[in-house]
């Protein structure tokens, strides 16, 4: 049951991405049905690159046409989609989509920041697994700040 639901948020954030790909229509029609009006939204980079949140609010932009997301992996755990994606050695970038009842309603991006997603444990264990990290192909050499994510 757990795969057949992480499958199908996995299905729902491509078909996001394609559909905002897409420069033609409305953006918030693209989106109705698939994410909250009210959705939380959290941001860890430089405060220029704001580029989905732009997206996601129909915000016009000339830099907002330049810069496409183009997902290199997409990973599912539990109710959250994780999103990575790079553009040449400039920008580096993850997103994390949390899923409650079929709809996203929380947004996390991450820009130039490496990310690690470990699992919350009780006190008095030994370690926490680490679920999903970062592994950029083509900044493997560069130095980013690093996050991690404990859900």
């Amino acid at each position: 049951m757990n795969s057949e639901r992480e499958n199908n948020n996995k299905a729902i954030v491509k078909t996001l991405y394609k559909a905002l790909a897409c420069t033609c229509g409305d953006t918030n029609k693209k989106v109705t049905g698939i994410i909250v009006d009210d959705l939380e939204w959290w941001f860890h980079g430089p405060q220029n690159c704001h580029y989905m949140m732009k997206l996601l609010t129909g915000e016009p932009s000339n830099i907002n046409n330049s810069f496409k997301f183009e997902p290199r992996s997409v990973d599912a755990i539990d109710d959250r989609v994780i999103v990575e994606g790079w553009e040449g050695a400039k920008a580096y970038w993850v997103h994390v989509w949390t899923f409650k009842d079929g709809v996203i309603t929380q947004f996390r991006e991450y820009f130039n920041t490496w990310l690690t997603v470990t699992e919350l444990r009780p006190m008095g264990w030994l370690r926490s697994t680490t679920l999903w990290q970062s592994h950029p192909r083509d900044l493997a050499k560069r130095s980013l700040p690093g996050l991690m994510l404990a859900i």
